[in-house]
């Protein structure tokens, strides 16, 4: 795997683990969607996803 550049590296700064990987959050880790968000976030707003525990709407 070839290493980042330093703009790349500044660009997704936000998203680097501490081993300089690209790291998604858990919610979005399996999600084929390209609206990926960082590992430090800490509130995801994803209209997709649908918690287990969330009320289901009836149709």
């Amino acid at each position: 795997m070839p290493r980042m550049s330093k703009r790349d590296k500044e660009e997704w700064n936000y998203f680097l683990n501490d081993r300089g990987r690209i790291t998604y959050n858990e919610l979005c880790r399996k999600c084929d969607r390209d609206c990926k968000q960082s590992f430090r976030a800490v509130i995801i707003q994803c209209p997709e996803y649908n918690s287990k525990r969330s009320k289901k709407k009836r149709q």
